[in-house]
């Protein structure tokens, strides 16, 4: 497939998404969410993917939110959240980390895609919010339950309802990131850890994203989750492999299985 709206880079087995719309600070459309939803199927299927970063070009925006201007020609508000959801919940659920490389602003589905990346870094320059209401709106794609998520009731209600951002330093204190890095060690901070996890055993890595996102899910018991993905990694060679290697007092060759 032909990309319009995102360029994509490999770094060994990492696939680097740059969001490509810096005219539009790199608002979602409709075509770039296509094309997002084709390539996260491709993070999921590609064997020589084994994690993703997602970053906006310039230096100004990730993603400045969606692109307003179509929700005017849209007639079902639902289709035009369930459409959202359905993206931003394959990216939180996917077997393969993905990092938000988040390189100024994050606003309203942009917050709402880098809050559905397992984890993120942001610049010095980033801005975090989900000023919706300002429109008559509330946020579509997962922005109140993983804003609340991760920040906690009272914080997230106050940004809800104000409409008001926060900087990179607040989004640390509250939790939103992980870390601050300067604009031009984003990429390379995220290669680094992404590197280090890439090592470890992918059966592990997707068992752990899994189990932890099941604390959040009202409908799963996530100790039995985690019980079965336990039992899972126990039964694998990766893990014969692994204690063996402990005992040897060398490094584990991980192979998957």
């Amino acid at each position: 497939m032909t990309y319009n709206n995102l360029f994509l880079k490999q770094e060994q087995e990492i696939l680097i998404v740059t969001l490509n719309r810096p005219d539009k600070l790199n608002a979602l459309n409709i075509e770039l969410m296509k094309e997002l939803q084709d390539v996260v199927a491709t993070i999921y299927d590609s064997k020589n993917i084994r994690s993703a970063i997602i970053t906006g070009n310039g230096e100004k925006s990730f993603v400045a939110g969606a692109d307003i201007s179509e929700f005017l020609k849209a007639k079902d508000g639902k289709i035009v959240a369930e459409n959202g959801q359905i993206l931003f919940s394959k990216i939180e659920k996917s077997p393969k980390p993905i990092i938000a490389c988040v390189n100024g602003f994050a606003l309203g589905g942009g917050c709402e895609l880098a809050m559905s990346c397992h984890f993120r870094f942001a610049s010095p320059n980033a801005v975090f919010g989900q000023p919706e209401i300002n429109l008559g709106l509330i946020p579509g794609w997962g922005g109140t339950q993983r804003l609340t998520n991760l920040i906690g009731k009272a914080r997230a209600l106050e940004f809800l309802l104000t409409g008001n951002n926060f900087n990179a330093e607040k989004a640390l204190q509250f939790g939103l990131i992980n870390y601050i890095f300067p604009q031009n060690e984003l990429i390379p901070k995220a290669i680094e850890i992404l590197n280090i996890i890439n090592q470890k055993s992918s059966i592990c890595v997707e068992e752990t994203i899994k189990a932890v996102n099941n604390f959040y899910d009202k409908d799963t018991n996530g100790m039995v989750t985690e019980l079965y993905s336990f039992e899972k990694c126990f039964k694998s060679n990766d893990a014969k492999e692994g204690i063996q290697a402990f005992l040897d007092k060398r490094k584990a060759n991980f192979k998957g299985h």
